[in-house]
């Protein structure tokens, strides 16, 4: 369904100060939405560093996997917060920032905790037990009341799931020994199912369900696709079009059996195939690798400031490592977003 943004514009004019509909926005999920919690971990999945976050506001790396601003930010700011949604654990924060926004994801989690291990970060349910850590100190701050009417009109954003794929299924055997790709589907839409029940029973009610994006065409997967000449794996983005079948499956099954909930699916996977077959549109030059280094293998510690090969202009790339998208492609996804999903909590 397409709603032309004008009437998105109407629709938050109407609203005037939003802040009335969502009072804020939380965050859960992957590297795609993690605003630097992992840098207080020990992980080498993170981004603290040059080149990352040289377009971001103040040209700082802040463990965003991107050279600027992602998709929870520009949505913050879409539905008339800040700017920025910034990270729980990280210390220049306090409460009062929080209350507006926040994001538990950590970069290489997933639905399935053995994701998660793979490169020793935080799982889903631990950003669960971070975000009832979060109601605590809400409820300190503003009062029950207050907290409550915070935790009850927020938009809760998800954005995991290429990571279960990507670097556990397909990489690893273990799943792969227990679970054929569809059971393994199953058995991720039954995590999902299970942690937005936890998040409903917790006092969420306007919840976006992120889907997969096209992962068979991350420069990473084609630039491993020798094969096929370095095109897109399309067994992984079938994959992904199933997967995201079954999270909309979810979405009407808990529509019905939860009460008051409105629970939307936000799925990137068509935008971001349309922005790498008609890269021209959006006025991208590169589709197939990224802006950093060779922007086909690197990211996190491999995309560093020393490789004289990363590109001046990012806005040229739709990409801006091999797994991550530049700040112009999440600005572009994420006003699809609010356009297709998002506008019902408007």
């Amino acid at each position: 369904m397409y709603i032309p943004w004008l009437l998105i514009t109407q629709i938050l004019m109407l609203c005037g100060n939003s802040e009335a509909k969502i009072p804020a926005i939380i965050v859960f999920g992957d590297s795609s939405v993690d605003a630097g919690n992992n840098n207080q971990i020990p992980t080498i999945a993170r981004s603290n560093f040059e080149p990352y976050g040289r377009d971001f506001l103040g040209g700082q790396p802040t463990g965003r996997f991107s050279n600027g601003r992602i998709p929870t930010d520009f949505i913050s700011q879409a539905v008339g917060l800040k700017p920025t949604v910034p990270a729980y654990l990280d210390p220049a924060y306090s409460i009062s920032d929080f209350a507006l926004g926040v994001s538990f994801a950590s970069a290489g989690s997933g639905y399935d905790n053995a994701t998660s291990d793979v490169l020793s970060v935080i799982p889903l349910w631990k950003e669960l037990e971070y975000y009832k850590d979060y109601q605590r100190k809400l409820r300190a701050f503003l009062g029950e009341q207050k907290a409550h009417e915070t935790v009850t009109e927020a938009l809760y954003v998800m954005s995991l799931g290429t990571n279960d794929f990507l670097e556990n299924y397909y990489t690893l055997r273990d799943r792969r020994s227990q679970f054929t790709v569809d059971q393994y589907q199953d058995f991720l839409i039954g995590i999902a199912g299970t942690f937005i029940t936890n998040l409903y029973g917790l006092g969420a009610r306007k919840i976006s369900l992120g889907g997969l994006p096209p992962m068979g065409c991350l420069p990473l997967e084609r630039a491993t696709n020798f094969a096929n000449g370095n095109e897109c794996v399309e067994s992984y983005n079938i994959v992904a079009m199933s997967f995201n079948d079954k999270l909309r499956g979810l979405v009407m099954k808990l529509n019905r059996e939860l009460a008051g909930i409105k629970l939307v699916l936000s799925n990137p996977y068509y935008v971001l195939l349309h922005i790498i077959r008609k890269p021209a549109f959006y006025g991208f030059d590169m589709t197939a690798m990224g802006c950093c280094s060779t922007g086909m293998f690197e990211m996190g510690y491999t995309c560093n400031q020393y490789n004289p090969l990363t590109c001046t202009d990012a806005n040229k790339f739709v990409f801006w490592d091999a797994f991550h998208p530049t700040e112009k492609t999440n600005k572009i996804i994420s006003d699809h977003m609010v356009k297709t999903a998002l506008f019902k909590f408007l």
